[in-house]
């Protein structure tokens, strides 16, 4: 499984766990820190099988959407979002499609996905990896794994952040 990063085609990377509350989102938010200090434009992609609300009752976008809009857009100095209706599941290909004008794409919760993964393996929580070796670019860890596969501390977002630069050529353009 390989990336050739260009201009044209976005790094995308999932941050995955076999289990909910395996330290995704605390480790994203590291990389996402340092990608940001060394001048990354970067993209999160959560995936929530559940599914979610963004609205509030009774203010006006969500009234938008009650009333029967298909897509719901606001827009302030600051933020942008686009709220959508859609009929089931959409693939992660296309989600990703929509997504431009950054140097990498993080995903959260695409265990199932085929981009390349970091898993994320606490010994407390975990028995043995999720993914397979060859879908892992590399794993964070509180224990050492001696398979090849690149392992970085959990609080390793420098060294995380390392091997995509060198890897996909984030941030040397």
């Amino acid at each position: 499984m390989q990336i050739h990063s260009t201009r044209s085609q976005i790094p995308v990377i999932s941050i995955v766990g076999g289990k909910s509350n395996s330290g995704k989102t605390t480790l994203l938010e590291k990389i996402i820190r340092e990608a940001k200090q060394r001048g990354w434009r970067v993209a999160t992609l959560k995936h929530d099988v559940h599914g979610f609300e963004m609205d509030q009752p009774g203010k006006d976008t969500w009234r938008h959407a009650q009333a029967g809009a298909d897509v719901v857009v606001i827009s302030s100095p600051h933020k942008l979002a686009i709220l959508e209706s859609v009929s089931g599941d959409q693939p992660l290909d296309e989600v990703l499609a929509r997504i431009q004008g950054v140097d990498v794409i993080f995903t959260e919760g695409y265990k199932h996905g085929n981009k390349p993964k970091i898993e994320v393996f606490r010994s407390a929580v975990h028995q043995e990896l999720f993914s397979k070796p060859e879908d892992l670019i590399a794993i964070a860890s509180d224990i050492t794994f001696n398979n090849g596969i690149p392992c970085f501390g959990l609080d390793d977002a420098r060294g995380i952040c390392d091997l995509i630069e060198a890897k996909y050529g984030v941030g040397l353009v």
